[in-house]
């Protein structure tokens, strides 16, 4: 039982580290591409001035 135990617990964390690594890199990306659109909406508003 205590091998299965502590085998449960390695999957759940290494999951638990993949998620987060993964919702970082996501939330960095959907950053970036946001900034990159705003700041041409910007530039284009600020032209047609």
């Amino acid at each position: 039982m205590d091998d299965q135990l502590r085998i449960i617990l390695i999957i759940i964390v290494s999951v638990s580290i993949f998620g987060l690594i993964v919702f970082v890199i996501v939330k960095n990306y959907i950053k970036s591409k946001l900034d990159y659109y705003l700041n041409k909406k910007n530039q284009k508003i600020t032209k047609d001035e």
